[in-house]
């Protein structure tokens, strides 16, 4: 579930964001190496992604591989192995530890939203909610989305910070946003 504040912007602006979207959504995506089909599911291509190993081994450790292959649909914020590399020495090792699984899927979970939300979507959201929006996650935790220039930056319940680096990588179960950094819940 998004939550937003009551619509202020021009109509004009979220027109032109919608098309552009749709322009962008016709073009085949390249994340990590690998083309990510629209024709396949969240997992489906992310392990295709040589930017997304971690990424993946982590739903795996956590048991989540069958629900991002269910119908969904799901946007998920989807950090990159540099991403998962600059948490502090021994965190993903520790995460992926069978006793800590509980952990791990709140933190994956906390990426993942219910519902398809591409950048046209999350921008509108930003500009009905004048300039900020407040995402609601499968784990139970929010975030918020602001524009910072073009960029979309989120930032998790403790104050850390991502960029969405490639917007819009269409599954046929929903869509992914490459970010450049782990969020954190609560």
């Amino acid at each position: 579930m998004i939550s937003i504040k009551t619509p202020k912007f021009a109509s004009i602006t979220a027109a032109i964001v919608l098309a552009a979207a749709s322009t962008a959504a016709m073009a085949q995506v390249m994340v990590g190496g690998a083309p990510m089909l629209a024709s396949k599911d969240i997992i489906d291509n992310a392990v295709n992604s040589k930017d997304h190993t971690t990424l993946v081994a982590a739903v795996k450790a956590a048991g989540l591989v069958e629900t991002l292959k269910s119908p969904g649909p799901f946007t998920v914020f989807a950090p990159t192995n540099a991403a998962f590399a600059a948490l502090p020495a021994g965190t993903v090792d520790t995460l992926l530890k069978p006793e800590n699984k509980k952990m791990l899927t709140t933190i994956l979970t906390y990426h993942v939203v219910a519902g398809k939300f591409d950048a046209a979507a999350i921008s509108k959201m930003i500009m009905d909610g004048k300039g900020m929006a407040t995402i609601k996650t499968v784990s139970g935790g929010t975030l918020t989305a602001k524009a910072s220039g073009s960029t979309v930056m989120l930032t998790d319940e403790k104050g850390g910070t991502a960029n969405v680096t490639i917007a819009d990588v269409y599954q046929s179960n929903g869509v992914i946003h490459v970010i450049d950094k782990v969020l954190l819940p609560k």
